[in-house]
């Protein structure tokens, strides 16, 4: 079993340790990428050497830094945003589509700094980590899961010291937290999309009649797997309940 480190700045920290403190910061927020010195805050460094600013402002400004917006907002799905913001912020996974939808929502309707801010400044924030700890993947540990499913996610999510998160554009975990379900952990399998290879799933998806609140009807989608986030999203965005998805 790997040991886990976590990195904390201390007042006697000396300016090599800061500087381990920093390169944690990075690789756990910008999700294991190759930082060039162009790309690097100086200025935020800099505050942080001299203890202007803490480990948790910090690892804020990384996190709304162009290198983070670049990546995780203008270049992912919305569900996968998300749900990488509570990996590198939080150290865990989404717990259910309450969660994800809430963040989502405060995107739309607040912007891209409240969402990051919501993590930072949360009552769970500053007791996993306070002031001065470096987030890290805290998700497979019983105190950051409410719920059992949540270790089978952070597996989906985690992968190894080995990923790039940015090299993942498309949600891993839309379609278990959209149903209700546990994420199988299987090897990846490479497919293209387009070829008759590719996986298809079917959708079932319950909602009340308009005409009347005691009819229910049922609908079914049959999509291809490169087509399923935004068939899940436009069903999300509607009254519709998803039941199922099934692999046909």
């Amino acid at each position: 079993m790997a040991t886990l480190t976590i990195f904390e700045l201390w007042p006697t920290s000396s300016l090599e340790e800061i500087q381990v403190v920093i390169r944690a910061v990075y690789k756990q927020v910008l999700g294991n990428p190759h930082v060039m010195d162009s790309e690097r805050l100086v200025t935020a460094e800099s505050q942080l050497c001299d203890r202007s600013i803490t480990v948790r402002e910090f690892v804020r400004l990384v996190a709304k830094s162009d290198f983070y917006r670049t990546r995780y907002f203008e270049s992912c799905a919305p569900y996968r945003f998300v749900e990488l913001n509570f990996l590198h912020l939080l150290g865990r996974a989404p717990q259910d589509q309450r969660e994800v939808s809430e963040h989502i929502v405060r995107t739309v309707a607040e912007g891209y700094d409240a969402e990051i801010d919501s993590y930072i400044d949360s009552s769970e924030y500053q007791s996993a980590f306070g002031e001065n700890i470096v987030p890290y993947y805290r998700g497979k540990n019983s105190e950051a899961n409410s719920k059992q499913l949540g270790y089978n996610r952070m597996f989906a999510l985690d992968r190894g010291p080995a990923q790039i998160d940015s090299s993942v554009k498309s949600s891993q975990l839309v379609y278990a937290i959209a149903t209700g379900s546990t994420n199988a952990i299987k090897p990846s399998s490479s497919t293209v999309i387009g070829s008759g290879t590719e996986k298809r799933f079917k959708i079932l998806v319950s909602g009340s009649k308009f005409d009347s609140p005691r009819r229910v009807s049922s609908t079914e989608y049959i999509v291809s797997a490169s087509k399923m986030t935004p068939q899940i999203q436009r069903i999300n965005r509607t009254s519709g309940k998803i039941v199922s998805i099934t692999e046909i």
